[in-house]
């Protein structure tokens, strides 16, 4: 009877040490973020937009203020979430942020750095933190040039020409011939691309208060998020999904992966890395992880990467999806594994999406031009510097 109560003590026990000990044993390595920018102002406009350029004093593409508050709230919840696990300043040996070469996402990752690392000072109340980007052309990681990627424009091609992306087509011809009344934009303007910007407009013009057009009805603007929808389905998936995301998300979670590889063999202090962003970003990340949802992500929203070093030192990766800043994020669990997925099995699991070379890959034959001009330049370099040294054996002879 002692031993059946000491037993069922021992069980209570455990059930409560154990986690802790699970908990300790399981330790934080490294942290990965992607997320995108804050609220913004339109891309654009359209002729018969009744605001125009002027409602927006920063002009269009721009971030905002409200967009600025989001990523300040962005970076408070970062700084709560890793407050044991990264210093409350700054160290440039613990983190790297990387921006798209935009206004918006350069100005966010300040934003969002300025709710990581608050300042107390009064005399200095922001200190600035070094944000790395590249020249948009030459972005590969956040903004795949898929436009000329001759591949992946093939499988747009053929994803184009299936009958149930025709029909979907055939079936909105009457209201593309209302947008370009409405709009005043020509018929060949509202491609799919087109009527995503007139959304884009309306959608930012209505977050911000501005009276809408007696046109843009509620059931418009349906039809024109349903659009926006079936657009982004085309580009990750409905064809050749698994081909597609190699040339957008694939490179990038490769980068991810081989990032935290050189930071364990190297024994590097760094800690986190963060990318500034864009929506296509996160659709074009999430699409090669297998966990879009097939909901645009709103302003801000982060994608997470966890990696843990375990107590026998193998390691494991979570993930998680903050998309609204009222709800705790979501564990987001990688299609075949388990959370926290071991990171051989993550590294198996993904592996057919992230490409070797993308650039081979694309089949451009622009890009096997280049190289054979490169190859011919350092040939003649070559061969200029072995008549120069053959001249000068000469003349000493």
């Amino acid at each position: 009877m002692k031993l059946s109560v000491t037993l069922k003590l021992l069980m209570i026990l455990l059930q409560d040490v154990l986690p802790l000990v699970v908990a300790q044993e399981r330790t934080l390595r490294f942290v990965t973020l992607v997320y995108r920018h804050g609220d913004r102002s339109p891309l654009g406009t359209y002729p018969t937009d009744p605001h125009k350029s002027g409602a927006w004093p920063q002009g269009f593409q721009q971030l905002t203020e409200v967009g600025i508050l989001q990523q300040k709230a962005l970076g408070r919840f970062l700084r709560e979430r890793y407050a044991g696990f990264l210093s409350t300043s700054y160290k440039p040996q613990e983190i790297y942020i990387r921006s798209t070469d935009y206004d918006r996402t350069i100005m966010s990752a300040q934003a969002n750095l300025m709710g990581l690392y608050p300042y107390s000072d009064p005399e200095i109340s922001w200190r600035p933190v070094p944000i790395h980007s590249v020249p948009v052309k030459y972005d590969k990681l956040l903004k795949p040039p898929t436009r000329t990627c001759r591949r992946y424009q093939q499988l747009m091609e053929e994803t184009i020409n299936l009958p149930s992306y025709q029909a979907k087509m055939e079936g909105w011809k009457g209201f593309v011939t209302e947008m370009a009344n409405y709009t005043g934009l020509k018929p060949e303007q509202l491609t799919l691309r087109g009527l995503w910007k007139v959304h884009d407009s309306l959608f930012c013009q209505k977050t911000h208060n501005l009276a809408l057009p007696g046109w843009a009805t509620s059931q418009v603007l349906s039809t024109l998020s349903e659009i926006e929808a079936f657009n982004i389905e085309a580009h990750v998936g409905m064809h050749a999904s698994q081909e597609k995301v190699r040339f957008t998300g694939g490179l990038l979670l490769g980068a991810i992966l081989s990032n935290f590889s050189k930071i364990v063999c190297r024994d590097l202090p760094m800690k986190m890395m963060m990318y500034s962003a864009h929506d296509s970003t996160l659709i074009a990340l999430q699409g090669a992880l297998g966990v879009y949802n097939g909901h645009l992500p709103p302003y801000a929203a982060c994608h997470g990467f966890e990696f843990y070093q375990e107590g026998n030192n193998s390691f494991s990766v979570a993930m998680f999806y903050r998309n609204k800043s009222s709800h705790q994020p979501h564990t987001l669990v990688l299609p075949g594994c388990s959370t926290p997925c071991p990171l051989p099995l993550f590294i198996h699991l993904t592996r057919t999406v992230i490409p070797q070379d993308w650039d081979a890959e694309c089949q451009n034959p622009q890009r096997s031009t280049g190289r054979t001009v490169t190859a011919l330049a350092v040939a003649v370099g070559l061969l200029s510097v072995a008549l120069i040294g053959v001249g000068i054996l000469y003349w000493r002879r």
